[in-house]
């Protein structure tokens, strides 16, 4: 096999997940939001969030990619499933939920970036609430505002969104930027998994 055989399809599955990794949709159109809130309002409203710091963060997109961070509190006593109306732990609702959520993230572009469990109490707070009983954070990657707003409209998310509620009593979630960051993101990990692939592929079809 010729090395440009080689080292041009390890290019071009590179392009490929770049394609579809990055967002080339640019912001959210106007006339798109008003869609999107009207897609989630009904959600919005009976947890009590705000549809104004929702179309604020819309408006401001910059057709970039951002983390969500996200601290939870999952119910570790029994609730009723939905499905079936037996008695099971909530927790095992949110483990539920989440193998329903992460194939439709991992579907627009969207991944955990970091996923842990509290050991421990606050350690360093003031002019904060008393700790509820945090025992989840996440930070997920999303690859557009668009893409976010088009998971929660998702008929998948949408099912599963009772098992959430249950699964969880306390959270709350803000968008962030990276700033600074010592791991490697998948552009660059991609990147080198590929290169290694198509080296070592070169060097035992040379050998």
């Amino acid at each position: 096999m010729s090395p440009w055989i080689i080292w041009g399809t390890a290019l071009v599955l590179y392009i490929l997940f770049r394609l579809w990794y990055d967002n080339w949709n640019g912001p959210v159109k106007l006339h798109e939001i008003e869609a999107f809130l009207d897609s989630v309002g009904e959600r919005l409203e009976e947890t009590g969030n705000s549809r104004a710091t929702l179309k604020a963060f819309l408006e401001q997109d910059d057709g970039g990619e951002f983390l969500m961070l996200n601290l939870v509190k999952a119910e570790m006593g029994d609730v009723e499933d939905p499905r079936t109306g037996q008695k099971v732990r909530g927790v095992e609702l949110l483990k539920r939920y989440s193998e329903r959520f992460m194939p439709v993230l991992l579907g627009r572009g969207g991944h955990p970036a970091i996923v842990g469990r509290k050991v421990g109490g606050y350690i360093d707070a003031w002019n904060t609430p008393t700790d509820p009983g945090w025992t989840l954070f996440g930070l997920m990657r999303y690859r557009s505002r668009r893409d976010m707003m088009r998971l929660a409209s998702d008929p998948a998310f949408i099912s599963a969104h009772p098992e959430k509620i249950l699964g969880t009593p306390i959270t709350f979630s803000f968008p962030t930027q990276r700033m600074m960051s010592l791991y490697l993101g998948p552009r660059l990990s991609v990147f080198l998994l590929l290169a290694l692939a198509a080296a070592l592929t070169h060097l035992t079809i040379g050998a």
